[in-house]
């Protein structure tokens, strides 16, 4: 009887205990489900917070500038916490393959377009997208001229009129010629060429512009009303009986040989005394003219001529170190590369934005290795 009652007493002990942890097992599902909630919050940010993606299309890669201007804007990614992809056709004549590429760009929903184009006409079309979408378009280096989508809201770019004056104002310093610029007469006219790869990139033109602008205003204080300009219709301002003639020379297309054949022109006229060359391209075509610059070096065969350069390159930067070129104006590269990203963040973020003029520099054999110039000549 006593062990039926223990057994009894144990029985109801039990049920005890499991009737007053039930209410404690039923309420406590309910804070681990409010903290639940907070994961998945945490879980959504990393989409919101996704690289702002932003292409820029260069006009090519076979000029070491492009890589230059690359190297700037994968800074300004880095600096701006954004992710770019930079591309550019082979050569600077390939319109379709350039108009492919930001096509291929434009199916990845960028936030803002980069855009240094070959030809404004080809890309209307994917402008006039731009515009739809509300994807703002920022040019660099030649930009996007004479856009009238709306879809351009800046250029990164250099002053290509004031660069390449800067370039006749150097030779407007240099003793020789000027004494040159003095002597010459009608009998015996000084000819300044300017040697130039086409006559349509907004910046090739823009430089050749300036210069033949500058030059013609320096050598009229020498030889008023006596200055004339020959050579390519876009340039021409003919005068009888000049004393001095600007010649512009204009190759039939941007390959190499073919600016070889038209510094060979330039180098074979009566009276030369001075050449620019008005871009890498010019440079590379004119020092294939002239043995690799062999033929510019003290007794060679155009020893006494005043040569120019603009841009840089090993070629370029081998003929200012030797002394075979007076000198060459230097854009800056990076900075374009860099400004054009910068710029597309802040239009795709909505600031207002306006053209940059990222400059350019003379440099020449005294100071091409200090270190504000280092920077510029890209190799």
């Amino acid at each position: 009887m006593k062990k039926l009652v223990v057994i009894l007493l144990t029985l109801g002990m039990v049920l005890g205990m499991f009737a007053c942890a039930a209410p404690a097992t039923t309420e406590e599902p309910a804070a681990p489900a409010e903290a639940a909630e907070a994961p998945a919050t945490e879980e959504a940010a990393p989409a919101d917070a996704a690289p702002m993606y932003i292409p820029v299309m260069s006009k090519g890669f076979q000029h070491q500038f492009w890589q230059a201007v690359k190297t700037g804007a994968e800074a300004a990614a880095k600096d701006f916490g954004v992710e770019i992809y930079f591309d550019g056709p082979a050569s600077e004549t390939e319109i379709d393959a350039q108009v492919n590429m930001v096509k291929n760009e434009m199916a990845k929903n960028p936030k803002a377009l980069a855009l240094a184009a070959l030809s404004t006409e080809a890309v209307t079309e994917i402008l006039e997208e731009c515009v739809e979408k509300g994807i703002p378009v920022i040019g660099f280096d030649s930009g996007v001229p004479n856009d009238k989508t709306g879809a351009l809201k800046a250029t990164a770019s250099t002053n290509n009129e004031n660069a390449a004056a800067l370039a006749a104002e150097k030779f407007g310093e240099n003793a020789d010629l000027v004494a040159k610029m003095q002597a010459a007469t009608p009998d015996a006219p000084l000819v300044i060429g300017c040697l130039s790869q086409d006559a349509v990139s907004a910046s090739v033109t823009g430089r050749t512009t300036g210069f033949v602008n500058k030059m013609k205003e320096i050598a009229e204080t020498y030889q008023p009303g006596l200055v004339s300009v020959e050579g390519h219709t876009k340039w021409e301002a003919k005068v009888d009986g000049a004393a001095i003639i600007i010649r512009v020379e204009v190759s039939a297309t941007t390959e190499a040989t073919a600016l070889q054949t038209s510094a060979n022109s330039l180098l074979a006229t009566s009276g030369i005394a001075a050449i620019f060359c008005s871009n890498e391209g010019a440079v590379v075509g004119f020092l294939a003219a002239t043995a690799d610059g062999e033929d510019l070096a003290d007794g060679g065969k155009y020893a006494d001529l005043v040569v120019a350069g603009f841009d840089a390159g090993t070629a370029q930067k081998n003929a200012i170190r030797n002394g075979w070129f007076y000198g060459s104006v230097t854009q800056d590269p990076y900075q374009i590369g860099y400004k054009a990203v910068e710029l597309a963040v802040k239009a795709a973020n909505g600031e207002a934005v306006a053209d940059v003029d990222t400059g350019a520099q003379w440099y020449n054999a005294a100071n091409i290795d200090d270190p504000a110039i280092a920077l510029l000549v890209y190799d």
